[in-house]
C-alpha cells in the first residue's frame, strides 16, 4: 500500500516523524499491519500502542564520501562538501575546520545529480543506500567507523507493527537477524536517553567486540567546534542497559549542555 509522507512533501525541516507520521496512523488505524523503514528515520519514542518487531541482517553503517577525493584529508582547503545531516557536518568540521559544509537536500539521484554539475567537491551519504540503490561503485571513499560515527540505525530497515498483533510478530521475527535487534536496541536507547532531536548532532555505533558489544557515540556542536566521544564495552547480554550506560557517561562529561546549545543554534 503507498502512503505518501510529510518527508516526501513540503514540511519543518528538522522533524523527524515527518518520514514516519502517515505510515504510523495508517497502522494504528489497521490500514496496514507492517511498516518498513530506515530504522535511522525512527524518532526516539514510539507512539503508543506500536513496537518495532524486527530487523533484518543490516547493511553496512558507514558513511560514504563521493567525489574528487577518497577522503576527508584528500579535499584541498576550503573545499565544499554537501550533506543535509547535522551530525555529518558537526563531524567534518571537527575533523577538517577548513571545509566549507552546504546543505544539500534531495533524493540521492538528485544529490548526485548536483555533485556532477560541479556545486559540490565532494558530497556525504550513507553507503547502505547507495548500495541498495546498485550504485556503491560511484563512492570515492568510506568514513571509517574509527574516525567518523554513523546515525543511529544507520544501514537498518525496521520492521514496525501494532504491539498487539502477535500474528504479524511471529512473521516478523522470521525476518529478523539477531545481531541487527541488538545493535538497532543499543543503539535507540542512547538517542532515547540523550533525549536527541533532529537539531541535534548525534552518532551513534554498535558493533560485536570480543564476546560482547562495543558502542561508540558522538555529540557535538553543529559548527564542530565542541564535541564529546565515548566508547563502552561489555560481555553482558543487555544492550538497552549498555546503551543506557553509555549516555549517562557522556551526559556527566557535559554532552547535555552540548545539545541544549546545539537546539539552540537550529
Amino acid at each position: 500500500m503507498p502512503i505518501k509522507t510529510s518527508g516526501d512533501v513540503a514540511s519543518p525541516l528538522g522533524d523527524k516523524s515527518r518520514f514516519v507520521r502517515e505510515i504510523e496512523e495508517a497502522l494504528l488505524r489497521g490500514e496496514v499491519d507492517l511498516a518498513v523503514h530506515s530504522a535511522k528515520d525512527l524518532p526516539g519514542e514510539l507512539p503508543d500502542g506500536l513496537a518495532i518487531v524486527g530487523a533484518p541482517q543490516a547493511g553496512d553503517a558507514r558513511d560514504a564520501l563521493i567525489g574528487n577525493a577518497g577522503s576527508l584529508d584528500g579535499l584541498e582547503e576550503g573545499s565544499r562538501v554537501g550533506t543535509s545531516s547535522l551530525r555529518r557536518r558537526s563531524q567534518i568540521l571537527a575533523i577538517r575546520p577548513d571545509l566549507e559544509v552546504a546543505d544539500l537536500r534531495g533524493n540521492v539521484d538528485t544529490r548526485l545529480a548536483k555533485l556532477a554539475n560541479g556545486g559540490y567537491a565532494a558530497i556525504v551519504l550513507a553507503l547502505a543506500g547507495l548500495t541498495r540503490l546498485g550504485r556503491s561503485d560511484e563512492a570515492t571513499g568510506v568514513l571509517e567507523l574509527d574516525d567518523f560515527v554513523p546515525a543511529a540505525g544507520q544501514g537498518i530497515l525496521a520492521l514496525e507493527a501494532r504491539a498487539d498483533n502477535e500474528v504479524v510478530e511471529e512473521v516478523a521475527q522470521r525476518l529478523s537477524h539477531e545481531a541487527t535487534m541488538l545493535r538497532l536496541t543499543a543503539e535507540r536507547a542512547v538517542v532515547q536517553a540523550l533525549d536527541t532531536s533532529c537539531h541535534t548532532p548525534v552518532g551513534v555505533h554498535t558493533q560485536r567486540a570480543d564476546a560482547g558489544l562495543r558502542i561508540d557515540a558522538y555529540v557535538g556542536l553543529p559548527d564542530g567546534s565542541e564535541w564529546i566521544r565515548d566508547r563502552v564495552e561489555s560481555t553482558k547480554g543487555d544492550p538497552a542497559a549498555l546503551g543506557r550506560a553509555l549516555a549517562e557517561r557522556m551526559i556527566a562529561a557535559g554532552a547535555g549542555e552540548i545539545l541544549r546549545r546545539s537546539e539552540a543554534a537550529a
